[in-house]
């Protein structure tokens, strides 16, 4: 998990600082995207989870998920942050 997060926080962080550069990098279309996943399914229950972050000219966003089913029920976490940049 903390190596998820750090791809995410080190893909947010070089966006920033490319967004940061000015409209000149907005304008060559910056885009960049990272996604993992993974699923299970076994006599005691079945689960999935994902994480996802994206860099491009118009912002950068992170999302993830983990959702497990057994026999006490469904549970599951779902948590993102994102930013949008106005180039104009």
């Amino acid at each position: 998990m903390r190596i998820r997060t750090a791809l995410a926080a080190l893909t947010l962080a070089t966006a920033g600082l490319l967004g940061a550069a000015g409209a000149a990098s907005a304008e060559e279309g910056l885009d960049a995207s990272w996604g993992q996943g993974q699923f299970f399914v076994n006599e005691t229950g079945a689960g999935v989870q994902s994480a996802q972050s994206s860099a491009a000219a118009d912002g950068v966003s992170r999302a993830g998920f983990w959702i497990l089913a057994d026999d006490s029920g469904v549970s599951g976490s779902f948590n993102g942050s994102g930013v949008t940049y106005n180039n104009e």
